[in-house]
């Protein structure tokens, strides 16, 4: 059994500015944790790849698509792959999201 903590896994800023922890992946997946301020903004790009999101703590607008949408803690939002998707924290306080994304993107770039 192996277990993991969120917080206990090293922080970066990712290529959206955004604070990230890539706390989980094996060749079939990849979980990150994703932290924005208020006032952070994802904005909309595409991957080829199926991306679940889970709001873990807070509000924002997610946006799959042509789509936007406003939503809150213990949401779960599927994005398909190749949809554009974007994200947005209007509100005053963070917004915790998980990201499960299957396969694996570097899996997908050794293939």
């Amino acid at each position: 059994m192996e277990i993991r903590k969120i917080f206990e896994t090293e922080a970066f800023i990712n290529n959206h500015g955004v604070e990230a922890r890539k706390f989980y992946q094996n060749e079939h997946m990849m979980m990150i944790h994703l932290n924005l301020k208020p006032g952070d903004v994802i904005s909309k790009h595409a991957a080829p790849l199926d991306i679940c999101f889970l709001v873990l703590e807070g509000q924002g607008i997610v946006q799959i698509g042509d789509e936007s949408k406003e939503v809150e803690a213990n949401t779960l939002i599927e994005s398909p792959a190749n949809a554009g998707h974007g994200w947005r924290n209007e509100s005053d306080a963070t917004l915790r999201i998980l990201v499960i994304k299957t396969p694996n993107p570097a899996w997908l770039k050794n293939k």
